[in-house]
């Protein structure tokens, strides 16, 4: 492309259930003014696609998985000065890219008011207007989807939905991902969806670092002027959440390129989260979570589709949150991969790994994210959710998610 004291019971209880039904209620009514193949199974074991990640202790110490300290001093890493700066080192020799090698220590404080605000949008995965030749899938291009501001404050009108930040070779970078129910751990939910992209460079580099998920991020749509001196809690009202595991495809890892390569049909990612502070579930602390829709329906079946956002390149600045709703098209990279969903829409980067939902019976869920779209920036194409990415989530549930 190219993401306080707690309140009395009674009142947790209603900004919960309001969180839960705004975006429902809004891509409902958003969409009844419009009128609106498989890559095979992904492997289950961590080596397949699942990665683990180092944490940190009580006493602030870095901690790594036995099988993953051994791995790292293989690449000549010394995790014990990993948060000392170590991470900083983007040697391409020692720029872990297999999927069992990803590594994330918490490093409590770095993602900063400023530092947050001062991340570059994502751009790895940049189509051209001409992107894919038509292989007989593919729609003619959508009309441009003016982006529209999410209504203010985000955690009662889009409570999912957050800003991802990381650490590139080229410096700070950001994200957009959405908070997704975990099946296996109803109600405490730790998991972000977003897009491959966001946490790995793909076929010619590695895994991305200090990956950290906001939720709710300038949660009053507060300007630039007016966030000149921005507290951590304006930026970040519900925390800082840092991804102690990650999950991507093996097609993104091997194919994922500047232009989308071809990952981008696969170009999609899990996050399991902990917070800076706190010891509730992500999903408690927002009041919300998404289910995954993994039918992979035909973009003829659906007649409208939302994507939602943090988009960062000009005319915008990244500090709020925009939607996009259309009725999807088809497109084709190649006829030997999935069928990708296209819509009109005018995000540019930054809203990269933003979820796609759709209303099913009068539900919201989740469907795609956002991958890939032209410099014109005049639409949007994200991947079909089949049986690999179903594979790749019920993995990270069950070996990651309650913990």
């Amino acid at each position: 492309m190219r993401s306080a004291p707690a309140p009395a019971a009674p009142r947790h209880r209603r900004r919960t259930a309001l969180a839960a039904t705004g975006l429902v209620a809004a891509l409902a009514l958003t969409m009844t003014a419009c009128g609106g193949s498989d890559g095979g199974e992904a492997d289950a074991e961590p080596g397949g696609g699942t990665s683990q990640a180092a944490g940190t202790g009580a006493d602030g110490q870095v901690e790594v998985p036995a099988g993953l300290a051994d791995r790292l001093k293989e690449h000549g890493i010394d995790v014990d000065r990993w948060k000392d700066g170590g991470w900083k080192d983007w040697d391409r020799d020692k720029w872990l890219s297999e999927a069992k090698d990803f590594v994330n220590p918490m490093i409590e404080g770095l993602w900063k008011p400023d530092r947050m605000k001062s991340a570059k949008e994502a751009d790895k995965t940049f189509g051209t207007k001409d992107a894919a030749a038509d292989q007989g899938a593919t729609d003619p291009e959508p009309a441009p989807v003016e982006a529209v501001a999410e209504k203010t404050p985000y955690h009662r009108n889009a409570a999912p939905v957050g800003k991802v930040f990381f650490d590139s070779p080229e410096g700070s970078m950001v994200c957009s991902g959405t908070v997704v129910k975990d099946v296996n751990h109803p109600g405490r939910s730790n998991l972000v969806w977003t897009a491959g992209h966001c946490v790995h460079a793909g076929g010619s580099g590695g895994w991305y670092r200090n990956l950290a998920f906001v939720p709710s991020y300038n949660d009053l749509g507060k300007s630039e002027t007016e966030l000149a001196d921005a507290t951590t809690s304006e930026m970040a009202p519900y925390g800082t959440w840092w991804a102690d595991w990650a999950s991507t495809s093996n097609q993104w890892i091997q194919g994922g390129a500047q232009d989308g390569g071809d990952g981008a049909a696969y170009d999609y990612s899990v996050l399991h989260v902990k917070p800076e502070q706190g010891s509730k579930s992500l999903e408690e602390t927002v009041g919300a979570a998404l289910e995954v829709d993994f039918s992979a329906p035909s973009a003829t079946e659906v007649a409208s589709m939302g994507a939602w956002g943090y988009p960062a390149a000009p005319p915008y600045n990244g500090l709020s949150m925009f939607k996009c709703v259309d009725r999807p098209g088809r497109l084709s990279l190649s006829p030997s991969l999935p069928t990708m969903y296209r819509i009109g829409c005018t995000m540019t980067g930054g809203s990269s790994g933003g979820g796609w939902f759709r209303v099913v019976d009068g539900e919201t869920r989740l469907v795609s994210n956002t991958s890939i779209g032209p410099l014109e920036n005049t639409w949007l194409a994200g991947p079909q959710l089949g049986r690999d990415a179903e594979a790749m989530y019920q993995n990270m549930s069950r070996t990651y998610g309650g913990q």
